[in-house]
């Protein structure tokens, strides 16, 4: 379960004592049991995963609410009834990237980082799978931000309190930190010990070493797939390293491996979706007539779980980017989100098996490893109707018709409802779904161009300039049209 109490993140919450009397055991008598020098992993550990993982899925704040306010509407599962400027037609504050940027690094990354010292071989508390689910963790924030914004703080990232601190850390391009999460995700997986030191405080998995080993090595085979048209031959190796030896290399098998982080019926560890519409009542989001349209049109019983039918019991999605004028028209009529994503317990998603068998089906098209590509995509599309306690209805596969690169894609979109950060980054790697045209009605701001990227926060600009001058090279130009590192 998530975490129930807030934790500081600094890690320091004591006082300095300054007293007249010296005795010969000083150091004893200052010491305040009440107020410790430092906090452990295992409060730490839920602490950061919490707040990585509940500002991806969704966040509750308006105007940074990076899921339901960007991602969501961009990749047209959701579109906005009213308020289309916060997201639907491209338009964002900087509220949105300045505090999406913030929360991953400071409320995530640092905290990861303190568990790896902490729990390292010269740490004070040695623990190897402290540090090996702390470094699997660590490697997907890195991920989620090089996909976000492009170029980024990453190697010298997290040395602001080294012994020679750096507080204007450099940019790494995206295929050197593509390298190095590559590197330390097969790192954390020879870390990640079976039977070895428990791990308590585990909101995702509850300890199951297993499991995390799993983890590792299917977001590692992520990676792999994700530069495999820029990086050819060194994603090949990677991928069929991990493929031949799944005792040394294990990855998911079954929906029971998916990454979740659970939610329960008490706030505030309740899903950030249920607190956004449940308890603040917000019904600013219908579902998109673009996932409707998709799944009436394949026969796909998916549909009644990610959205509700309307008063007339039929499913009527909403054009994306509609002005407030026109939107506001179907708020009696569009379909709104299924009940099952806004009930207070529902899990937030950060990877699964179906996701995972659709990756396969991609690489092995493409030719990069093994293995007949339609028994994977059999797969990854049975076992996204089995995460919902659904079965494939009998001729579904032959309604979706011979495979192919942009089917395979379109049902990884489809699998990954909800996941919008992802399926966004998969459009944007392939252009696919391809969607059809938009509503003649729609207006959009960014040349009318899907975001490609998230513009660098303005703090960045005022407190590290050069380097960030620096970073913006790399990427391109800071906009939301530059096309990022591994777009094919």
């Amino acid at each position: 379960m998530k975490l129930t109490k807030t934790i500081f993140s600094s890690g320091l919450i004591g006082l300095l004592l300054s007293i007249n009397a010296c005795t010969e055991k000083f150091d004893e008598l200052n010491i305040d049991p009440n107020n410790p020098t430092t906090i452990g992993s295992q409060y730490l550990f839920p602490y950061a995963v919490e707040k990585s993982v509940d500002r991806y899925w969704g966040g509750n704040t308006r105007f940074e609410r990076l899921n339901l306010d960007g991602a969501m509407l961009w990749i047209q599962y959701l579109a906005r009834n009213i308020y289309s400027n916060e997201g639907d037609n491209y338009g964002i504050t900087p509220t949105f990237y300045n505090n999406t940027w913030k929360s991953l690094y400071n409320d995530g990354l640092v905290n990861f980082q303190r568990i790896i010292n902490e729990s390292g071989t010269t740490g004070k508390t040695p623990n190897k799978n402290y540090e090996g689910v702390a470094l699997v963790m660590r490697s997907w924030v890195f991920s989620l931000l090089t996909d976000l914004y492009g170029s980024i703080p990453y190697t010298d990232a997290l040395k602001g309190t080294d012994s020679s601190p750096v507080y204007t850390p450099s940019y790494d391009s995206m295929d050197k930190v593509y390298a190095g999460l590559l590197n330390d995700l097969k790192i954390a997986n020879e870390k990640l010990t079976v039977g070895g030191p428990s791990v308590t405080g585990d909101i995702i998995y509850n300890g199951d070493i297993l499991k995390w080993k799993k983890f590792a090595n299917s977001l590692r085979l992520r990676l792999a797939n994700r530069q495999s048209a820029k990086k050819s031959a060194e994603s090949r190796a990677i991928m069929k390293e991990i493929l031949a030896d799944a005792t040394k290399f294990p990855i998911f098998t079954s929906n029971a491996d998916n990454a979740l982080l659970a939610n329960t019926a008490v706030r505030p560890s309740n899903n950030e979706w249920h607190e956004v519409m449940i308890i603040g009542s917000r019904t600013d989001w219908n579902i998109s007539k673009t996932l409707v349209d998709k799944l009436s049109a394949l026969g796909d019983t998916r549909l009644g779980v990610f959205a509700n039918r309307n008063k007339a019991n039929t499913y009527e999605g909403v054009p994306n980017g509609l002005p407030d004028a026109i939107a506001t028209t179907y708020l009696s009529t569009g379909s709104v989100l299924g009940d099952y994503f806004t009930r207070a317990n529902t899990p937030s998603v950060i990877m699964t098996y179906p996701e995972l068998q659709l990756i396969l089906a991609e690489a092995a098209f493409d030719g990069d490893i093994d293995g007949v590509p339609s028994d994977y995509f059999k797969k990854g599309v049975d076992a996204s109707f089995a995460q919902y306690s659904l079965a494939t209805p009998a001729d579904y596969l032959k309604t979706v018709g011979t495979i192919s690169k942009e089917k395979i894609i379109e049902q990884k979109w489809i699998a990954l409802f909800g996941q919008g950060v992802e399926a966004w980054t998969e459009y944007r790697r392939t252009g696919f779904p391809k969607f059809a045209p938009r509503d003649p009605r729609a207006v959009f701001e960014n040349d009318g161009i899907v975001p490609t990227r998230l513009p660098y926060p303005t703090t960045e600009y005022s407190l590290n300039k050069a380097k960030l001058d620096e970073g913006i090279k790399m990427t391109g130009t800071d906009n939301m049209k530059t096309k990022l590192w591994w777009s094919e």
